[in-house]
């Protein structure tokens, strides 16, 4: 078989594990509106629903090791962060915002002050500010058109 051939067929295999992990018609990040609008969510990464007005709470709480809120760097509803590094939460699928909040605490993705931050964190906890910052209004843009 000639290169172009064996690209092909590897290309077709990866298409085809990709859309089984799906089913039919729904994207892993398809949220249900009464949920949304509750502030509650469920979540992929095995944690406790959600709730948003207890994430709200926490995310204005500082850290006893830190001293630091999570709004005093990702900004008011994780809408203005102090830093144009930083990234914007607000609006962010609470997934996603739950898998990092895991890896941080875990240590399984590295960050100084958000290994400190999440540190102790427990699940209800990362469930809740994932439900809250994952419920504010969005400011985060698709660029893949530009």
């Amino acid at each position: 078989m000639t290169k172009p051939t064996l690209l092909a067929i590897a290309l077709l295999a990866a298409i085809g594990t990709l859309s089984a992990c799906s089913p039919s018609g729904e994207t892993p990040a398809e949220h249900s509106s009464a949920d949304r609008a509750a502030g509650h969510t469920s979540s992929s990464s095995g944690l406790p629903a959600g709730n948003a007005a207890a994430g709200a709470k926490l995310a204005e709480t500082k850290n006893a090791k830190t001293g630091q809120a999570c709004v005093d760097c990702h900004g008011a509803g994780g809408n203005a962060p102090i830093d144009p590094t930083y990234p914007k939460l607000g609006g962010q699928y609470h997934d996603y915002i739950a898998h990092a909040l895991q890896m941080y605490r875990d240590g399984d993705r590295k960050h100084a002050l958000m290994a400190s931050q999440a540190a102790e964190l427990t699940d209800q906890q990362i469930a809740d500010l994932a439900a809250y910052f994952g419920a504010q209004p969005s400011q985060l843009r698709d660029l893949s058109h530009l």
